[in-house]
């Protein structure tokens, strides 16, 4: 009882967010509508107004124009004079303007104009007397059956008014609509990033070796919790797969040494058994040695595993790499020397510690040095330098010998990985892929590039704080 209670509490949880989490959206939906509405509407409403205000001057304006035509009888200069002065004085409302055939100002209240039929809008200057107000004139001009011009016109500041106070809605809407445009998508984009940042912080855990990290949900329910307990379930998987994997393996490392030790006893015994003259002798050597290169596959295999799974974490001290690569250089000199080729170091006198296994980083770096000896031709320069970088200390192991080939260079420190120069040494093929776990394992990282001739080993270890 007490178990399906939990469960329909959890269920209740569930259905309520998810109906708060909908409300919400519908909420905002509507709410977007509705100012996007209502933006629309004031837009439509202003403009019709507009249209209204402009119809409704150029009917004054028409009707102003036949009146004065009426009240003149003949179209010419002569009969409109005594009606456009005295509508001058009773109509200020009005702007009018007589001008003869040679453009000189017989009357009105404005300045010259050009005697251009038809609708015109001028500007406030074109008025009489030069007046504050600023706002443009509407009116009518009509060419005179004597060759004179008339135009008569009024104040269109409200229609201009309209515009402005429409225009300026527009654009504080356009505002508003981009701020609150930017504000959500900062919103959202910080809250994306922010998963994003946490799905890195994840995988770059999970590279480093913690293969039981997984995404953290927010509780929210929504696409993204949905996407991370997705990608959660693809992360319980490949560990699931990989631990397999990993357990075949160890499994049969483990389990194949033991009968290959015993093949190994059985067949010194042999040796043992028969003379130096035996026949079998030879042969027998020759199995020995393929035993123990196997034995030495499966050992390091194992250690790889171990390596691998962070077995050594608890084995970690303070150290000092610069003294550890020295003593791993020391017994490689006179080996060096005998080969024709010649060592050079570069190492900082005071170099910081590190937090590390002295046992494990000595090992990785002997096989970069025997990879270096051991691949390389008679005078060949090998170097070995640290240096101090930014929380970091920097073990680079560089030659200038034949080098690896392009296609080769980013396979070469995987497993059993081993060039067709270098299958005439001894070796399995775990050298390098050894030393990326040591180096991993103490949270470094190793980087292989070209030393134009060469191969140059860059490791990177942090700094104890």
């Amino acid at each position: 009882m007490m178990s399906w209670n939990r469960i329909s509490r959890r269920r209740n949880v569930e259905t309520r967010r998810i109906i708060a989490t909908t409300s919400f959206r519908i909420v905002t939906l509507f709410a977007g509508l509705f100012i996007l509405g209502g933006m629309v509407m004031t837009i439509t409403s202003g403009l019709y107004s507009q249209s209204t205000m402009r119809q409704q001057i150029r009917r004054e304006v028409e009707n102003e124009s036949h009146e004065t035509f009426a009240d003149a009888g003949v179209a010419d200069v002569r009969h409109l004079l005594p009606v456009v002065q005295g509508l001058i004085e009773h109509e200020p409302g009005f702007h009018y303007l007589l001008q003869d055939s040679g453009q000189v100002i017989v009357a009105g209240n404005m300045l010259h104009l050009r005697p251009v039929p038809g609708e015109r809008w001028l500007a406030w200057s074109h008025r009489l007397p030069k007046e504050i107000n600023q706002d443009i004139v509407y009116g009518i001009g009509y060419r005179l059956d004597d060759g004179g011009y008339y135009f008569v016109g009024m104040d269109a500041s409200p229609l201009t008014h309209l515009q402005r106070a429409l225009w300026t809605t527009i654009l504080w809407g356009i505002a508003g609509f981009g701020l609150i445009g930017v504000a959500g998508g900062l919103f959202l984009s910080n809250l994306i990033l922010k998963w994003i940042e946490t799905i890195s912080r994840t995988a770059r855990s999970i590279m480093q070796g913690d293969m039981s990290r997984r995404i953290p949900l927010r509780g929210t329910d929504d696409e993204l919790d949905h996407l991370s307990e997705s990608l959660n379930a693809m992360l319980d998987q490949n560990e699931y797969l990989i631990a397999s994997l990993k357990q075949v393996s160890n499994d049969i490392a483990h389990d194949m040494r033991r009968p290959l030790a015993r093949m190994r006893q059985n067949l010194e015994r042999a040796i043992g058994a028969h003379g130096p003259s035996d026949t079998m002798h030879e042969q027998v050597e020759c199995a020995i040695e393929d035993l123990d290169a196997a034995l030495e596959i499966f050992s390091s295999l194992l250690k790889l595993a171990q390596l691998e799974s962070g077995a050594w974490n608890n084995e970690m001290e303070p150290l000092d790499p610069a003294r550890l690569l020295e003593s791993v250089l020391e017994p490689y000199r006179s080996v060096i020397e005998d080969n024709g080729q010649r060592l050079e170091t570069e190492i900082i006198p005071a170099c910081p510690t590190v937090i590390g296994h002295p046992v494990l980083l000595r090992q990785a770096f002997s096989n970069l040095i025997e990879n270096a000896v051991r691949h390389t031709p008679d005078q060949t320069t090998i170097t070995a330098t640290i240096m101090l970088s930014d929380k970091t200390i920097t073990i680079e192991i560089a030659d200038n010998g034949p080098g690896i080939p392009d296609e080769a260079m980013l396979r070469v420190i995987d497993r059993f990985v081993r060039l067709d120069t270098s299958r005439t040494h001894d070796g399995n093929g775990l050298g390098l892929t050894m030393v990326k776990a040591v180096v991993q394992l103490h949270r470094g990282t190793i980087v292989l590039s070209h030393n134009n001739p060469g191969v140059r080993c860059i490791v990177k270890l942090p700094i104890e704080l």
